[in-house]
């Protein structure tokens, strides 16, 4: 390609490469009008491996189809993009031994930094072999943050799942409830366990009980807060409003309701959190905790990319209660 162009081999990188040498307008626009002609592409990889960085932001959910993921996807893009970079995708389905070997990959391809989004969980050896591959990621010169728990020995951004629980339930029990039942997705999982563990705080504040029975374990998913509904009633809690520790797990809920002839908020009450964005066409739109989620993604990736090195930082990020439609106060039948 330089003999084409006629200047030397490293006119020709400093061109093609961005170095910061100077060179001449005249002979930048001959190298790179002779690469266009050719088709030239520069090999990334080496590029990547010369400069020890590249232009790729890993990031790294658990689920791309949950909204809650997909709306942090969307802020760490808008601001990696701005950037004049690039945001690669890698999903784990909440397998920890997945989310170690993306870090690892994008190690390897020398990314310049990773957002890694999604709970941590009680698995300790788990959480260990990820800290492993994220230390062996910064010493290389990478740039990691999270969104979860600050587990991780990284700059993380932490929502407050027990604060919002915790108000959500005194404001519930505000409005009369009384009997009340929980969702509460996996128990290994930290953000569900701080959510159900706020919410029975703050049912506490109010002076009513959550007995042990009226917390239900159940996937994290729509699907696994429509079949949960089913251990509700067998467990006969009489409860006049659920909580489903995230969205999700909300809206297959109030579907399994429906499908038993239960109303609501008429029968029963319901709430959730996070406040994703498919709740606009949700019938009758769902009390909940709102967390500013593109927001979230967009200070993950401002944490990777500012420059800023040194011990690791904690963003807090509060949670909103948001009372809507889908609660009010006990007129009905219950779970029974």
């Amino acid at each position: 390609m330089a003999k084409h162009a006629g200047v030397s081999l490293a006119t020709a990188s400093r061109v093609l490469n961005g170095s910061t040498r100077q060179v001449s307008e005249e002979l930048r626009e001959r190298v790179l009008g002779t690469a266009r002609g050719l088709g030239y592409l520069p090999n990334a990889s080496a590029q990547a491996l010369a400069r020890n960085s590249s232009v790729l932001v890993g990031l790294v959910v658990h689920d791309i189809a949950d909204p809650y993921f997909s709306s942090i996807a969307a802020g760490v893009t808008r601001v990696a993009e701005a950037a004049g970079l690039v945001v690669v995708l890698g999903t784990t389905g909440r397998d920890p031994r997945r989310e170690v070997e993306l870090v690892n990959t994008l190690r390897a391809h020398r990314a310049r930094a990773v957002v890694i989004a999604g709970s941590r969980t009680t698995d300790r050896a788990a959480s260990a072999r990820l800290a492993e591959e994220i230390t062996a990621f910064t010493e290389q010169g990478g740039r990691v943050a999270c969104v979860s728990q600050a587990k991780l020995g990284a700059d993380t951004v932490v929502p407050a799942n027990r604060a919002g629980a915790r108000a959500l339930a005194r404001e519930l029990a505000a409005l009369g409830h009384r009997r009340f039942a929980v969702l509460g997705g996996p128990p290994g999982l930290l953000a569900a366990r701080d959510r159900v563990a706020g919410f029975k705080a703050g049912l506490a504040d109010a002076g009513v009980p959550l007995p042990d029975p009226h917390v239900v374990a159940s996937g994290f998913t729509r699907d696994g807060g429509y079949a949960a509904v089913g251990d509700l009633l067998a467990a006969g809690t009489g409860a006049t409003c659920v909580f489903a520790v995230n969205d999700v797990m909300a809206m297959g809920a109030m579907a399994a309701l429906r499908e038993r002839g239960l109303r609501v908020p008429e029968d029963v009450s319901v709430a959730g959190f996070d406040d994703i964005p498919t709740l606009r066409d949700l019938v009758p739109a769902l009390s909940t905790v709102r967390l500013p989620l593109e927001e979230m993604g967009e200070r993950a990736a401002h944490l990777v990319l500012d420059g800023v090195a040194g011990q690791p930082r904690t963003v807090k990020v509060a949670g909103e209660v948001v009372l809507r439609a889908s609660t009010s106060s006990p007129s009905g039948i219950g779970l029974r």
